[in-house]
């Protein structure tokens, strides 16, 4: 005979009448020791007293952190004990230690596993050793997969409280003292009531017209229509506040009344747009959240003071605040003309989000730490990308403490009591030694169940697949050594090889034609092998070095366009290879130094700052160089080879040309180019000297800038370069064309000889026949000859032969 018996919830649990009169099951409320903020539990005392009412034995673990005293649990029918190994139902909220669980025993607590989360693999490896049967709150759903069992709702109201708070502290460090400075942190109030007391209170002298009057309305933006959106929500209707919809945002922003504060609460099709249309599809989102992109960016975010984010974020959905979201809203506004300095303007609309989602790298990109209730706030600068935990400074205040609910404890208890409560007795009446399939339970508990009697329940079995999946990728990057090919072996490949060579997991092949060089560095450098080819000429050797590297770093320039079939990484390509590139189906990461690199980026960096407030760049000078300290410009040039001294060398021969108001200037090769050259005077202690370089009108429409009348990119080198490398360029030293005198079929010839034969005397000749026609040469500038002498008796003595 089976007797039915109800409870809380109306729902019914079933067990053998007869067993009526036997040992009831017991239950163990354990104590929370994973964080010294955990002051909640599973259950209140009205919870404990209903359960002993019903029959069963209820133990509580000892704990003087727990908010809710021991002998209100006493009262209600609890008994205070350690040792909880009689009972066949414990439960928490958080994790317990891996060596306090106990074998075969029921579970509950949130686990946070079903992600296969690193962290927490120890523990289920326990779980399944121990053979406990764990229930996941988290996972504890109804039939539309909505959460039963959650602290949402006072997520929400102790996040808002907070961010309240931050924002009394972020408008004083603004210049600003506010109503909201006499709102503390949610943890400081007893209880909720207390907190809605001081929110009123605040509430009460905005409506008396105590804000700043240059802080302009106050708009707060709600995302989600949750328990995490409706708690903060509850909280903020402390406020003399009025809701609008998101197309008001904009005009309450500007013109709203300054004795009360405006929300909006957001829902998907708000913002939510599909890429091709504009238009919105709930079903179609659904499936593919990838063709959507949001316009919370540009419709919403600019006219908003607070967002309260509860919404979390699932790869392809697209997210509402990335990086540069945030850096286009943090350009400073105009200040009004005559603004007094005691009472400034916002520097920016958007000023604090609270992310009570605790998402990080998630909705909101740049949320990437949760903070904690010790340090609540932290600062978010998008121009640097740098979060500092000061409230001063430059950024966005952010909150996003993960554990919220902890601050409100007592009533979080209650709320998340009053929604496990229902579920506790079907847990509670089984054993966790008795086989899952023997148990009676609803769709809700046992669709919760993560493991049970040694193993993962069928449901759960893709956790361990994606812990292999991890393992084996982890065994990759650690197990296989990574192969990286190097072309050339001059200036920048010492450096290259020794930062590759720190890790011993990477094998480097070095390919030059200079043999010399290669033994040399092979000899300095632990897992190198070289090999010894003509990377021009020798094309399918090359080809087939590629394909056995992972990386190919070097400088394939157009001459490696037709490497077509390498399926590997290429780094320092030519930006003109593109399509190349995109026909191969290769990975591309274009040069990133100096020149190029820096320069582009600070120069869009500058450009794009000039656009976001209004402006048109009608003018653009950039120069750019790789000087040595100042005590290091030791020699006629001021200048130390850094990369290859042929490309510097070549680089005063080119050509050049620049727009100069609105005059193309065209600048002939052969070395015209260093009679253009101009003093910069903006470090004048440097005494430095500038040229144009190459074709600075082609980066116009890459810039973005067509706009502009001048657009001069030069090299900047210090005073005296130009002269020392204008009287190289005189003797035919420096010259792009191949030379008849160095090829392989000439004889070799000494320095001296080469002197002689380029001031075209006969050699043999005395030192002081060879010094006067070199002077005569150089149009007898002293500085350009004692230049040339200089470099001849550096690498040149007279005598040693030129290869």
């Amino acid at each position: 005979m089976l007797r039915a018996f109800s409870h809380t919830g109306n729902r019914c649990a079933f067990r053998p009448a007869g067993c009526r009169h036997h040992h009831k099951p017991v239950l163990a409320i354990r104590r929370e020791d994973v964080s010294a903020w955990e002051r909640r539990a599973p259950l209140a005392p009205k919870h404990v007293k209903e359960l002993t009412q019903m029959g069963y034995k209820v133990l509580v673990q000892p704990s003087n952190r727990r908010a809710i005293h021991e002998k209100d649990y006493i009262k209600a029918g609890g008994i205070i004990q350690e040792d909880i190994s009689e009972a066949s139902l414990i439960v928490g909220v958080k994790r317990p230690p891996e060596g306090k669980l106990i074998p075969k025993k029921n579970y509950a607590f949130f686990s946070h596993t079903i992600k296969a989360q690193e962290a927490n693999m120890p523990l289920l490896d326990e779980i399944l050793k121990q053979e406990v049967r764990l229930f996941d709150y988290e996972k504890m759903v109804d039939h539309k997969g909505m959460r039963v069992v959650a602290f949402g709702k006072w997520a929400g109201v102790a996040g808002m409280i907070n961010i309240l708070h931050g924002l009394g502290l972020r408008f004083l460090a603004l210049g600003h003292h506010t109503p909201f400075m006499h709102i503390g942190m949610a943890h400081n109030y007893r209880n909720s009531s207390q907190a809605v007391q001081a929110v009123r209170d605040a509430g009460y002298e905005i409506s008396l017209g105590l804000m700043p009057k240059s802080v302009g309305p106050l708009t707060f933006v709600f995302t989600g229509t949750g328990n995490v959106s409706k708690g903060a929500q509850e909280m903020f209707n402390a406020l003399p506040c009025e809701f609008v919809e998101p197309h008001e945002l904009k005009e309450v922003s500007r013109s709203g009344d300054l004795r009360k504060v405006y929300g909006t609460v957001l829902s998907r099709h708000h913002h939510l747009v599909r890429k091709r249309d504009g238009l919105y599809d709930p079903a179609d989102y659904d499936k593919h959240p990838e063709l959507y992109t949001s316009r919370f960016n540009t419709d919403i975010a600019p006219y908003t003071t607070c967002l309260i984010n509860g919404i979390y974020w699932e790869q392809h959905t697209p997210r509402l605040l990335s990086r540069q979201d945030a850096q286009k809203l943090l350009v400073p506004v105009k200040s009004a003309a005559g603004a007094p300095e005691g009472c400034p303007e916002l520097p920016h609309k958007l000023l604090a989000i609270c992310d009570i989602s605790a998402d990080t790298g998630g909705s909101i990109e740049f949320m990437t730490e949760c903070t904690t209730i010790d340090s609540p706030f932290c600062m978010y600068d998008a121009d640097q990308h740098i979060i500092h935990d000061s409230v001063e400074g430059s950024g966005i205040l952010m909150c996003s403490i993960d554990n919220l609910p902890a601050q409100l404890p007592i009533e979080a208890t209650e709320y998340f009591g009053d929604m496990l409560f229902p579920y506790i007795e079907e847990m509670l009446l089984s054993e966790g030694s008795e086989p899952l399939e023997n148990q009676n339970y609803s769709s809700v508990v046992r669709d919760a169940v993560i493991a049970s009697n040694g193993s993962l329940t069928a449901k759960y079995e893709y956790i361990q697949k994606l812990r292999e999946s991890r393992e084996y990728a982890q065994s990759l990057s650690m197990g296989n050594k990574k192969r990286v090919l190097v072309l050339g072996s001059g200036y920048v490949s010492g450096p290259v090889l020794e930062y590759l060579t720190r890790d011993s997991d990477v094998d480097i092949t070095i390919a030059s034609v200079m043999k010399e060089q290669l033994e040399q560095l092979t000899k300095k450098y632990s897992n190198v092998t070289s090999v010894h080819m003509d990377i021009i000429k020798d094309e399918e050797k090359l080809s087939s070095l590629v394909k056995k590297h992972d990386l190919f770093s070097g400088s394939p320039l157009d001459r490696f366009r037709e490497q077509k079939a390498c399926t590997v990484n290429v780094l320092t390509l030519s930006i003109s290879a593109t399509s190349s590139v995109e026909a191969a189906g290769i990975t591309v990461i274009s040069e990133m130094g100096l020149d190029p690199g820096l320069d582009h980026m600070l120069a869009m960096e500058c450009i794009d700052k000039a656009k976001e407030v209004g402006a048109t760049v009608v003018s653009y000078t950039s120069f750019c160089g790789g000087l040595p300290a100042p005590e290091h410009s030791d020699n006629p040039l001021r200048y130390k080879f850094s990369w290859s001294p042929q490309g510097v060398l070549l680089n005063t021969v080119q050509s050049a040309t620049y727009l100069k108001n609105g005059e193309v200037i065209n600048i002939p090769a052969g070395g015209a180019l260093l009679d253009s050259v101009t003093a910069m005077d903006f470090y004048p202690g440097l005494n430095l000297e500038g040229f144009p370089n190459r074709d600075s009108t082609k980066y116009a429409e890459p810039y973005g800038i067509q706009t502009a009348h001048t657009l001069l990119r030069g090299t900047l080198r210090y005073k005296g370069y130009s002269k020392t490398m204008g009287g190289f360029v005189k003797l035919g030293l420096i010259n792009a064309d191949p030379s008849p005198l160095l090829n392989s079929t000439t004889p070799l010839l000494t320095w001296k000889e080469l002197m002689c034969k380029l001031v075209e005397i006969q050699s043999p000749a005395e030192y002081s026949v060879l010094k006067e026609a070199v002077f005569n040469k150089l149009d007898r500038d002293k500085s350009q000859l004692e230049a040339v002498e200089w470099s001849q008796a550096s690498f040149w003595p007279f005598g040693r032969q030129i290869y």
